[in-house]
């Protein structure tokens, strides 16, 4: 995905008159147009996996909102932050559970920390807690 679906998404969901989905696309947008720029200027392109980190710190960023809500008892802000956070949720990958991450290490020829979390780095950015993966591989 890039900048321009996500402005097509926020174009459709400006006409549904859906301001949840239009404030996370937002949110989404700004951040990718930051990252966008910067690029530009080194002679480089926005990839694909800098995509994904852009929307999983979007999503973690509303899920701390979400948590900080529920802690005051505020009720209306949290369906409004559960619309924004479906509508993120749309353009992620489905993420690596353990099992798959521990198939993938087994796999390995070179089980050094250094090699698989460069593996998983460069193989699966975007779509797996790297934290989690360090962990299942001290834990073999």
């Amino acid at each position: 995905m890039n900048i321009d679906d996500f402005k097509k998404a926020k174009i459709v969901a400006m006409k549904e008159r859906n301001k949840n989905a239009v404030l996370a696309l937002e949110a989404v947008i700004s951040k990718l147009m930051l990252i966008t720029i910067e690029k530009r200027a080194k002679g480089e392109k926005v990839t694909e996996g800098e995509t994904l980190a852009i929307l999983q710190k979007v999503e973690k960023e509303l899920l701390e909102e979400r948590e900080s809500c529920v802690k005051a008892g505020r009720e209306e802000p949290i369906a409004k932050l559960d619309e924004q956070l479906k509508t993120i949720r749309k353009y992620l990958p489905k993420m690596l559970d353990e099992n798959e991450i521990r198939a993938i290490i087994l796999q390995l020829d070179d089980r050094s920390i250094p090699a698989v979390m460069k593996h998983f780095k460069q193989n699966y950015q975007g779509k797996c807690d790297m934290r989690k993966v360090n962990e299942i591989l001290k834990s073999l």
